[in-house]
């Protein structure tokens, strides 16, 4: 259900807390709420965006298509993140395509809200320019971890990625359902590759499967695997 932006609870987790209740309001009446269906592009890879996405609901995946058509998935965003901002204040091109994982509510707030705050309020704009810095230094790791962790390092390190970020379900199963596709586009593998891992990891007893959901049973030999133990 939509609502205010001034009464939303999301805005806690982005720079939209850093706002003035008179800014709130402008952002509230500019805004355009949208669901977002599973498997649907908020945007496409070189896009020119007019705005910023809020995301208020669902998980969308930040990816970038790969000289070879590989798809590498940078960045898993979710509730109370903003996507597109680095393309908004750069005025560039969006470098990365963001597709719904689950079905989704955003808020679409215009380019001409934010640069105006941005202009007005130095709170505002700091907080905008800690938040890109946060996902720099998150790039950084993931370009790091390719080189130095192997692939089952890296599918290890996804799944306790993913159970620390999105919990698991009453019966053990990790909340975020992820396609062994993407997975591996996560990890930076061939699919191949991560559902051979997945199949190893299930013999060792560090994880469970049913269908496609993935449960973690040995958090702490997963944990060792990445540490190199």
């Amino acid at each position: 259900m939509e609502s205010r932006c001034e009464n939303c609870i999301v805005r806690q987790f982005n720079a939209l807390r850093a706002m003035n209740k008179e800014e709130l309001k402008q952002v509230s009446d500019s805004k355009t709420y949208k669901i977002i269906k599973k498997g649907e592009a908020l945007f496409e890879e070189g896009e020119k965006l007019d705005g910023i996405y809020c995301v208020r609901n669902g998980v969308s995946k930040l990816s970038k298509l790969s000289a070879n058509g590989k798809d590498q998935i940078v960045k898993l965003a979710t509730k109370g993140e903003v996507i597109g901002q680095r393309s908004v204040i750069a005025e560039e091109h969006t470098n990365l395509r963001a597709t719904a994982v689950n079905d989704m509510e955003v808020c679409f707030i215009p380019k001409e809200t934010i640069t105006n705050t941005m202009h007005k309020n130095p709170n505002f704009t700091l907080e905008v320019l800690r938040h890109m810095a946060h996902d720099l230094k998150e790039a950084d790791d993931v370009i790091v971890n390719m080189s130095q962790k192997t692939v089952k390092q890296r599918v290890a390190e996804a799944f306790l990625y993913l159970k620390n970020n999105f919990g698991e379900t009453e019966d053990a199963f990790l909340s975020l359902t992820l396609s062994r596709e993407d997975i591996a586009n996560v990890v930076g593998t061939a699919t191949e590759s991560c559902i051979r891992i997945i199949s190893e990891f299930k013999k060792k007893g560090y994880l469970k499967t049913s269908g496609k959901k993935i449960g973690i049973i040995d958090e702490k030999g997963l944990q060792n695997l990445v540490n190199g133990f």
